[in-house]
């Protein structure tokens, strides 16, 4: 199988010069291409000066991880596409378990290495950790990481299993699937992207795995800080319009208010007890969602072209994280009732 490595740069040059060599060294002999989002930091001149061995494509101004994505890869012939953030440390080996598992099993759609913690290597990191899954109301959470809550990496994550979502800070997908879906949803932007894609692609019979003997190192926030009010807005926003566009027909009628009454509770919780930002952030994301119902519907209607199962995935948690989380106090995905 052929494999190309795309890293998509917005203003990382520093990421670029400390990971970069790392990501030559580690992952020959396949193919390595920088992305430039129209980055205004020097990361272009670095790359022409200085990794004169990885491809560079400019693109002229910053469309997002979803449509930077989507630009790139569409005229890329090879097998698997691995989209990796330019904040990631690899590992020796961090390649091939991955793409040998998608070879052995054709029916692999998008697949992930370990996700660990740049800066504390014991624990998991929230954008990935062992594999994402969400819950009944589309909640998103990890294997190793439930809301804030990372887990120690003892080794209890390292097979390789059926998930839900896999990261998109080093995702494994299957150049032709990603084609056909017509990649990411560009009004997305970033943030919850890889899952929409993730459920779509099992919507139309794939699945999603982990690789438990592959692991990277990820800093995280890269981007926009976890504090950041346009993340809060870009994840509600985001996780309403998945939940809408992919949810089976026959629930989605009671799951939409439900979702709306836990981000209304979201609400109160961030602007009385974090931030107000966060919480006119949410307000904003709502105004949005409802503004651009019928958009998002139309789109709905577009992605059951594919529809291949009558259920839902299996990989959807029944339960409540946010009740398990905030009432039951649980802690660890090892603890949830599947």
């Amino acid at each position: 199988m052929t494999v190309v490595i795309v890293i998509l740069n917005f203003n990382g040059k520093h990421f670029l010069s400390r990971f970069l060599p790392g990501v030559i060294k580690y992952s020959q002999p396949h193919r390595i291409i920088v992305a430039d989002n129209g980055s205004t930091d020097g990361s272009v001149e670095l790359l022409k000066n200085e990794f004169t061995n990885v491809d560079l494509i400019e693109i002229s101004d910053n469309k997002g991880y979803t449509g930077g994505y989507n630009f790139t890869l569409k005229d890329l012939k090879e097998d698997i596409f691995v989209l990796l953030n330019s904040d990631v440390e690899v590992t020796p080996n961090w390649v091939d378990p991955v793409v040998k598992m998608m070879d052995e099993d054709q029916n692999i759609a998008a697949c992930q290495p370990k996700l660990l913690s740049y800066s504390e290597k014991s624990k998991f990191e929230y954008a990935g950790a062992a594999g994402g899954f969400i819950d009944n109301l589309g909640f998103p959470f990890c294997r190793g990481r439930i809301f804030s809550e990372m887990e120690v990496d003892t080794g209890q994550y390292d097979d390789s299993r059926d998930i839900f979502w896999a990261t998109g800070a080093c995702m494994f997908v299957r150049g032709d699937l990603f084609k056909s879906l017509e990649g990411f949803d560009e009004d997305f932007f970033a943030h919850m992207e890889e899952v929409d894609l993730c459920w779509r692609f099992q919507n139309a019979g794939y699945k999603i795995c982990v690789n438990g003997q592959s692991s990277v190192f990820h800093i995280g926030g890269g981007t926009l800080s976890a504090s950041n009010p346009k993340k809060t807005y870009f994840n509600f926003r985001n996780g309403l319009t998945m939940l809408v566009k992919n949810e089976k027909p026959g629930s989605l009628w009671w799951k939409l208010p439900v979702r709306s009454l836990f981000d209304g509770l979201a609400l109160i919780k961030f602007t009385f007890a974090d931030s107000w930002k966060d919480g006119m952030a949410i307000m904003k994301a709502h105004a949005y969602f409802w503004f651009n119902l019928g958009k998002i519907l139309r789109k709905r209607r577009e992605a059951k072209k594919v529809w291949k199962k009558s259920e839902n995935p299996s990989q959807i948690y029944r339960g409540s994280i946010v009740i398990d989380y905030y009432l039951r106090s649980i802690r660890k995905f090892s603890d949830l009732k599947f």
